[in-house]
């Protein structure tokens, strides 16, 4: 802040704010209007906070990615669980997230991938969120070739089939929660996704003690 002078708003909420406001109406719908209006600040004081428009959003995805979406991915390196049932478990955390009244309905990643395709945003915006799309199923991918028990099932052999599709389920859990769709009917949705693939739990593959889940990569979580 020029001068040194103390900011008459708080910074942490001003940005929770524009992060809401991109999550509901993407970068190209959310006006500069529309971001000072929530964040409580003018224009003037949102520059000098925060920078241009696009930094503001760098700012209020990566919040985002910490608050909202990196939580999720623990659940896929819990101890004493089947990896059948960390999946789920992740898939059932994230659809959650999506249908929650608390917070606009759907993904952020998902209301701002549609603009990833042409001009109207940004390139290094653009990028970092066809990034963060494909973080997810990278994350995906590197565990069911690598955590033991999925070599021991095999999926490790269909890792980038099996990752693509689920990642491809969520984006469409997303744009269900959007248009009213609440968690128990999604998941059902999660379930015949998870059937198809041979991603169930069954006598016959029991959970093994001894193994241990591998770890998060460096960065898993999106940071």
């Amino acid at each position: 802040m020029a001068g040194g002078r103390k900011l008459s708003f708080n910074k942490e909420l001003a940005l929770e704010a524009a992060m809401q406001v991109f999550w509901q109406k993407g970068y190209v719908g959310a006006s500069l209007s529309d971001l000072t209006q929530a964040m409580g600040i003018n224009k003037p004081s949102m520059y000098s906070t925060f920078g241009n428009k696009e930094a503001l959003f760098t700012q209020a995805t990566n919040l985002y990615v910490e608050q909202q979406a990196a939580p999720h991915l623990q659940w896929l390196y819990k101890v004493n669980m089947t990896i059948e049932k960390r999946i789920k478990e992740f898939l059932m955390s994230t659809v959650v997230g999506q249908c929650e009244n608390t917070s606009p309905k759907g993904c952020y990643i998902s209301a701002c991938i549609n603009e990833s395709s042409n001009d109207t945003i940004p390139r290094e915006s653009r990028q970092l969120i066809v990034d963060l799309n494909q973080h997810m199923q990278t994350e995906l991918e590197r565990l069911l070739r690598e955590d033991e028990e999925s070599k021991s099932q095999g999926y490790d052999k269909r890792a980038n089939e099996i990752a693509l599709s689920l990642n491809s389920l969520l984006c469409g859990t997303a744009t269900m929660a959007k248009a009213g769709r609440n968690e128990k009917e999604l998941e059902s949705v999660v379930n015949t996704m998870l059937l198809g693939l041979g991603l169930v739990e069954s006598r016959q593959h029991p959970f093994r003690e001894n193994k241990t889940p591998s770890q998060p990569s460096d960065g898993a979580g999106f940071t």
